[in-house]
């Protein structure tokens, strides 16, 4: 009995987790610029604002996950995940590259980008993984990275065939390279990813990896931004 217990709550909890990034996507869906996106339909304004917000959190996400898998080695604790956060910290690594090439060609230097205000939802979810990352659960960066990598997986390839389809953007079809690399590599992470959360059996560090993955999915729409969609020009 008490197995059939252990069992039916782990599967609760990865289920749980499963239906954050479902619910993801299908947040997405329902907003506007988003879903002007993965049409291939959103013009270049509203392009350049996603890709320069997501430059500014995605440069935090390597040395977040290789600080959290310092401090959950520091810590003594489930030594597989903190393997797994450095290899991710690894497999991310220079992401942000990918960005400024899709954004230079775009127009936007790298400068432009630099100085770009970064929206209220990137300093939020910077903010809130810098803290699980440094002072919190550490193990917490692991819901942030499922729900994101399901997101790739659900919805990176496709758009960029639909972007590149419409060819209404100038210049795009050198400026999917960052939609592109998360699209091919990312459902192979989800399912390891999956696998090894399976082995996590502590409530309180399974609390916090929903957290992070609800706190993700709730301010991840706030990367798009309903002015840049409808103004060429605007950026945020």
């Amino acid at each position: 009995m008490h197995t059939q217990t252990g069992t039916q709550t782990q599967k609760d909890w990865t289920e749980a987790l499963a239906h954050e990034a479902r619910t993801l996507v299908e947040d997405l869906d329902a907003h506007p610029a988003a879903r002007h996106l993965f049409e291939g339909s959103i013009n270049a304004g509203g392009y350049a604002h996603y890709l320069v917000q997501t430059y500014h959190y995605v440069r935090w996400t390597t040395p977040l996950l290789a600080e959290a898998s310092h401090r959950m080695r520091h810590l003594g604790r489930h030594p597989q995940l903190a393997e797994l956060l450095l290899q991710k910290a690894t497999e991310e690594f220079g992401h942000e590259r990918w960005l400024l090439a899709d954004l230079k060609n775009l127009g936007w230097p790298a400068e432009r980008v630099e100085n770009a205000e970064r929206c209220p939802a990137v300093d939020a979810y910077i903010a809130w993984n810098r803290y699980t990352a440094l002072s919190g659960v550490p193990t917490a960066f692991l819901g942030t990275a499922y729900v994101l990598e399901y997101l790739s997986v659900q919805r990176a390839s496709g758009t960029v065939e639909r972007l590149l389809a419409a060819h209404t953007i100038p210049n795009i079809r050198k400026a999917v390279t960052f939609l592109r690399g998360h699209g091919n590599t990312d459902g192979g992470h989800v399912a390891e990813l999956a696998s090894v959360l399976r082995t996590l059996t502590d409530p309180g560090e399974q609390a916090a990896l929903l957290l992070s993955a609800r706190t993700t999915r709730a301010l991840y729409t706030g990367l798009f931004a309903r002015e840049a969609a409808k103004d060429p020009t605007h950026i945020s």
